[in-house]
């Protein structure tokens, strides 16, 4: 399989949610993959976020409401557990569409609203961490 590399800095968009080249950390450290988001509640397995943050230009205040996919124990960059719910979307990342499970969380003091993680980044992709934005970047150019 021909493996694309990425730099540590890339755009992503998640079409099931409206977010369009949103800013994301890729970060090898992380299993999976955890998007910014406010307001999360879980109610008879659907889960509902507010997409609000006025750091972030992609952001548009919707509430969304979407099948929760599962609840996740993940262990954040300070050491803590947190139980979070995850979602199942359609992403496109470098000019491809593919099936990710995210975690929702709140990312607020966080430079990036997404992290991409390894279970996404596995057998796809190869990073670079050196380079930044590789997806907007074509024959050496920024398009």
């Amino acid at each position: 399989m021909n493996k694309k590399i990425v730099g540590r800095k890339e755009s992503i968009s998640i079409l099931d949610l409206e977010l369009f080249d949103l800013d994301a950390k890729v970060d090898t450290g992380a299993d999976s993959n955890a998007l910014h988001c406010d307001d999360i509640v879980i109610k008879d397995d659907k889960v509902s976020f507010t997409l609000l943050d006025e750091i972030h230009p992609s952001y548009h205040g919707k509430r969304i409401t979407l099948p929760l996919y599962k609840i996740k124990h993940v262990k954040s960059s300070n050491g803590t557990v947190q139980a979070r719910p995850s979602i199942k979307v359609v992403v496109k990342f470098f000019g491809k569409n593919y099936k990710s499970v995210i975690s929702l969380t709140n990312r607020a003091d966080m430079k990036f609203p997404m992290l991409i993680g390894r279970r996404f980044l596995k057998d796809r992709f190869l990073v670079d961490v050196a380079q930044e934005y590789l997806c907007n970047k074509q024959n050496g150019e920024i398009i």
